[in-house]
């Protein structure tokens, strides 16, 4: 399984990104999937996730800013980031959890800077 992320770039603060992410190489629907991020000198944090269109979560830095969806395609996810922050910049990872494993993307760098 390969999860390819994009959607990363540099905003200003106040600004949107849409970030995006689709796993490939399995015949199973994820039953997990969502973000991370690691900022310079940090530890990896997780974000949010969702399991079915009603189950999402969020952390407390997210929770009124950000939105988490499924698309359309099996085993693709979005996160709609609003009001970012220079305390959003970080790599963002994603995850997805199929058949008890969890498998991790690449990342992608977003950067808030003025």
């Amino acid at each position: 399984v390969q999860l390819q992320a994009s959607g990363g770039g540099l905003v200003q603060p106040g600004g949107s990104l849409r970030l995006s992410c689709a796993a490939s190489g399995s015949i199973f629907s994820a039953d997990v999937m969502g973000w991370y991020r690691q900022a310079p000198g940090k530890e990896r944090e997780w974000v949010s996730d969702i399991r079915t269109a009603t189950t999402r979560r969020y952390a407390d830095s997210a929770k009124g800013r950000f939105t988490i969806s499924r698309g359309s395609a099996k085993n693709t996810v979005y996160l709609q980031m609003n009001s970012l922050k220079p305390e959003d910049t970080a790599v963002h990872y994603c995850i997805s959890d199929i058949r008890g494993s969890r498998y991790w993307g690449q990342g992608t760098q977003v950067t808030v800077s003025s």
